[in-house]
């Protein structure tokens, strides 16, 4: 399965803000981008150019898939389904990304980052409604029961998750229980309710191109 293996502070760097892809380590003085809060490369101080309605579509869409952590050819197939749906596809594609594995376990508080909540998945740490899913893309619905597999429930990473997510406010369209360590989709979420800082309407403007 392909994946970025490159450093993941360039991508903050690159967008210009924190993407908080590294989770706690974003909040501390470690953080790359507190430290160099400028584009990578020899010319990054330099890039003052004022950006286009294009550039401004694609940067756009390459922190949408970075915030997610999605690969080009990956967006572009949820981006089709998208449009495909009824309602508005922008919004459409926010929840696909959304409803995938990866995203509700770190949602939910069972990872402190994306990326690692897609290593956890893959090392098959979690079962929905009771079979183990190994495929972080993996599509949770309504209902749907994502839990920590007994076997895994000592595991640090998502031990010292769950103890700095106790205590948070959880989203009104999911459930969590850390002391059964499982977690559930209530509903599917509306704009309003999904918190990713992003202007989906420009992606929906590059692709229409």
């Amino acid at each position: 399965m392909a994946t970025y293996r490159e450093a993941k502070c360039r991508l903050c760097r690159r967008e210009g803000e924190k993407l908080f892809l590294k989770g706690s380590r974003c909040f501390t003085e470690k953080c790359a981008f507190e430290r160099r809060g400028y584009a990578p490369g020899e010319h990054g101080k330099d890039r003052r150019s004022k950006e286009t309605s294009y550039g401004q579509q694609l940067r756009m869409k390459q922190k949408t898939r970075r915030i997610y952590g999605v690969l080009e050819r990956q967006f572009r197939n949820y981006f089709a389904k998208a449009e495909h749906q009824k309602g508005v596809t922008g919004e459409n594609l926010l929840l696909k990304l959304e409803q995938r594995l990866d995203n509700l376990v770190f949602r939910m508080g069972f990872a402190p980052s994306r990326s690692s909540a897609r290593q956890l998945v893959r090392h098959r740490h979690f079962t929905v409604n009771e079979h183990i899913v190994d495929i972080p893309s993996f599509e949770v619905r309504v209902g749907d029961e994502v839990r920590v597999r007994p076997a895994s429930k000592d595991v640090p990473l998502i031990q010292s998750a769950i103890e700095q997510s106790k205590g948070r406010e959880m989203m009104n369209w999911l459930s969590v229980d850390y002391e059964k360590q499982t977690g559930r989709v209530l509903e599917y979420p509306t704009r309003a309710n999904i918190p990713t800082k992003v202007s989906e309407q420009l992606i929906v403007e590059l692709y229409s191109k």
